[in-house]
């Protein structure tokens, strides 16, 4: 296709960006590689190997400020394919400064907001652990964490009571320690947002459920599992990113329905619970909502395994190893009528090896 611009995620900086720079390159693209904005020096030991690899041009490396660097680089209109994983604003902006936007292909793994749904009938134990791993695995700041959760008001009590306590006790530290679960946040300011969202749900109603939540050291925050959370409230809209837990509860279904209907993103979602009729009549209110439906389990990445995609502003086109390969490449088909004289003009094609397009050496 021509130019691939591949930028990836300060929380996965290595292997989300690799899950799209490989397969440019395998389908025959050069490639415009845009560090994440932390954990740049990861980048150092794999330069030499670009260079032993690649001729002069094929991975291109620039650092900086995005708004300086990639802003001029969509500006120019040399950009072919947008491969970027990030917020749905900054994916707009950049696309709206391509000069030809037709021409610009883009695969996107943007924000969401995915909601953790506990029915009443439900195995609580299974539905806390996956809640607290799927809410604050890397302190919940992956696009594939738990973001709400909703609960059924007769398991309302028993389930925060298990939370807070599991909460509790996840061990905080430096990443290198053992068995440490809860680490400091990288971005600076973090704890400064997360207080005033925190703050928002106090002041409406909400209470930090588990002791301790919500203090913080310098860029550490303890997790705080909020509740009761209604709509009025920012952590009820918006993508925290984060170690914050909020808890709805609900008494109707339909209202967890409406929350997932209405939501602009759209990527996955996780349904805890083991009646089959309430269970069968979420899936199908839901499988055209997001893009993956997670039974007893924690929402998760898996492109290497399974399509990992999005509906609304959560994504742009769909990841995996099969998908990857066809977003950084256009089929083209080379086509003649049959007759004795065509056959003749392929066939001499082929055996003399007039062409690297038309052989039979290998097959696609």
């Amino acid at each position: 296709m021509g130019v691939a611009l591949c930028m990836g995620p300060y929380n996965y900086p290595l292997n989300e960006t690799f899950t799209t720079l490989i397969p440019a390159l395998i389908m025959g693209n050069t490639v415009v590689f845009k560090p994440a904005k932390f954990g740049v020096l990861l980048i150092r030991p794999l330069l030499e190997a670009f260079r032993d690899s690649f001729p002069a041009g094929v991975i291109n490396v620039i650092y900086g400020r995005g708004r300086e660097t990639v802003s001029a680089l969509m500006a120019s209109g040399k950009i072919d394919v947008f491969a970027f994983i990030g917020t749905h604003k900054g994916a707009a902006d950049l696309k709206k400064l391509h000069p030809r936007p037709h021409r610009l292909r883009a695969a996107l793994g943007l924000d969401a907001k995915n909601p953790g749904i506990v029915l009443p009938q439900v195995d609580l134990d299974n539905a806390v652990e996956e809640a607290v791993t799927g809410a604050l695995s890397f302190n919940g700041q992956r696009c594939t964490a738990l973001k709400i959760l909703f609960v059924h008001e007769t398991v309302l009590d028993d389930f925060l009571e298990r939370l807070a306590a599991r909460v509790n006790a996840l061990k905080p530290g430096m990443p290198w320690e053992p068995g440490v679960a809860l680490t400091p946040l990288p971005e600076p300011g973090k704890t400064d947002y997360l207080h005033a969202v925190l703050e928002d749900a106090v002041a409406k109603g909400a209470r930090v459920i588990n002791a301790g939540g919500g203090e913080s050291h310098q860029t550490f925050f303890q997790p705080a599992v909020l509740s009761p959370v209604d709509s009025s409230m920012r952590v009820y809209q918006e993508e925290q990113f984060g170690p914050l837990v909020p808890v709805v509860p609900y008494r109707d279904l339909q209202e967890v329905i409406d929350y997932v209907t209405a939501s602009d993103y759209g990527q996955q979602l996780s349904i805890f619970g083991n009646d089959p009729a309430q269970v069968g009549r979420l899936v199908d209110a839901f499988v055209n909502q997001v893009g993956r439906i997670n039974i007893n389990a924690q929402c998760q990445r898996g492109p290497d395994s399974y399509p990992f995609n999005g509906r609304k502003n959560s994504a742009e086109g769909t990841l995996s190893v099969h998908d990857a390969l066809r977003v950084f490449s256009i089929r083209t088909l080379v086509a003649t009528r049959f007759n004795e004289a065509n056959k003749e003009l392929v066939d001499r094609i082929i055996r003399d090896r007039q062409s690297s397009f038309l052989t039979t050496d290998y097959i696609f």
